[in-house]
């Protein structure tokens, strides 16, 4: 019972981070979400990190991974969303737009996550 609150404080932190941002960042003249697109971006870091943090010296207890990684990552960022966001692009027929947010999306989320455990190291 214990997991399960753990993974609903942070997954609740997370999610209204992640509206926030997206209240702030989501250009509605251009349709482009830069705040989705910013929350998954410093998701993957910040899970990079927390996991990389996890391994390198056990400072981290499984509680800890759960709220955080499990629950506020979760929370904050949002592969649902993005996935709409892409229908809605390919719908508009904005292939360019598509393109550019699905690979910007997936590079730069794989490069975060690498860049959160690099950054471990240093610490």
């Amino acid at each position: 019972m214990k997991q399960l609150f753990l993974v609903f404080i942070g997954g609740g932190f997370g999610s209204v981070l992640r509206f926030l941002l997206s209240k702030t960042f989501n250009n509605t003249e251009t349709g482009i979400p830069f705040g989705t697109f910013l929350a998954n971006i410093l998701g993957s870091l910040c899970i990079g990190f927390i996991l990389g943090l996890a391994a390198k010296n056990n400072t981290l207890t499984q509680e800890h991974s759960l709220l955080l990684a499990t629950g506020f990552c979760g929370g904050f960022t949002t592969f649902s969303t993005f996935a709409y966001e892409n229908h809605m692009f390919l719908k508009s027929g904005d292939f360019v737009s598509f393109t550019m947010y699905t690979a910007a999306s997936f590079i730069l989320g794989f490069l975060a996550v690498f860049l959160g455990i690099f950054l471990v190291k240093y610490i």
